[in-house]
């Protein structure tokens, strides 16, 4: 019997999965919306909500136990500052998650997983961008 077993193991280890999970939550708050599977869209959700809520704490304990989680200083900075501070009316269902059909390859179901509020400048945008300047003088070297 299954009593008591909450989450899908998507095919993969417990460490394996772990890391995904910290890789895409890292990489939703960075970019404000992901394309990925549907179950892995639908195991993301709380994660990413329950880290949106400890920035709304912004108290120094949740900080650090985002930073356990993320291990990224510019996205838990985002994290406590810019999205907090978005979502610091709202209760919960900081996220959706959008239907985008199959993926062609092994007919999986696809899904967009975005923030409510977003930010639709945020996506494609790296956190740390080198400045033009220093890119010209890389390349002349």
């Amino acid at each position: 019997m299954r009593h008591g077993i909450a989450g899908r193991k998507l095919g993969v280890t417990t460490s394996h999965r772990r890391a995904m999970f910290r890789n895409m939550a890292v990489a939703l708050i960075k970019h404000e919306q992901i394309t990925t599977t549907l179950p892995k869209a639908k195991e993301l959700r709380p994660v990413v909500e329950k880290l949106v809520t400890l920035g709304k704490k912004g108290t120094l304990h949740t900080r650090r136990q985002a930073y356990a989680m993320l291990r990224d200083d510019t996205i838990v900075t985002k994290l406590f500052t810019a999205i907090a501070d978005r979502y610091k009316g709202r209760q919960g269902g900081y996220l959706r998650i959008l239907k985008a059909g199959i993926r062609y390859g092994d007919a999986a179901d696809m899904a967009i997983i975005e923030f409510v509020e977003r930010d639709v400048n945020a996506r494609g945008q790296d956190s740390d961008p080198k400045p033009e300047q220093q890119v010209e003088e890389d390349m002349a070297a």
